[in-house]
């Protein structure tokens, strides 16, 4: 008899525990309650405002569309196909890197194109869903061109 590809992203087991789809880690795990998938069950890793990417929970409830689509109550069943997720995002940029980032267990496809967002001042491109940068109005900021403060 043959045995399951065990290293599938539909059922990352190793022997006969649950392990994350994401990292491939075992021990404390839970399943999704947006797409059913094992993900480490590691929210407590993340420090407030430290904004770091250190939680596979964490990181799939916040930086996907897939947990956002689970999260915002969507009336779609998939967040692929949903025309609310695609409005959800002020940029279309960041709807493609939250469909299509490491974060996801299953990645949109056929992404759209779309322009990238150029920095307001030196025109360098910021990548929005990996970098810093600032808004004012319509104008976006990469962090090498925000003018900081003097303090006297």
């Amino acid at each position: 008899m043959a045995r399951a590809n065990l290293k599938s992203k539909k059922s990352p087991e190793v022997g006969t525990k649950p392990a994350c789809g994401l990292c491939g880690k075992t021990g404390k795990v839970y399943r999704t309650e947006c797409c059913g998938n094992w993900i480490c069950d590691d929210h407590d890793k993340y420090q407030l405002f430290s904004y770091a990417r250190n939680s596979c929970a964490r990181n799939h409830d916040r930086y996907t569309v897939c947990g956002m689509h689970f999260n915002e109550g969507h009336e779609s069943a998939d967040w692929k196909t949903c025309a609310q997720c695609r409005e959800h995002y002020d940029k279309l940029e960041m709807f493609v890197w939250a469909a299509t980032n490491e974060y996801n267990f299953t990645k949109l496809e056929s992404p759209p194109e779309f322009e990238p967002t150029l920095c307001a001042k030196c025109k360098k491109r910021i990548h929005l869903g990996k970098e810093g940068y600032s808004i004012r109005g319509e104008e976006y900021f990469c962090t090498g061109c925000l003018e900081m403060p003097r303090f006297s």
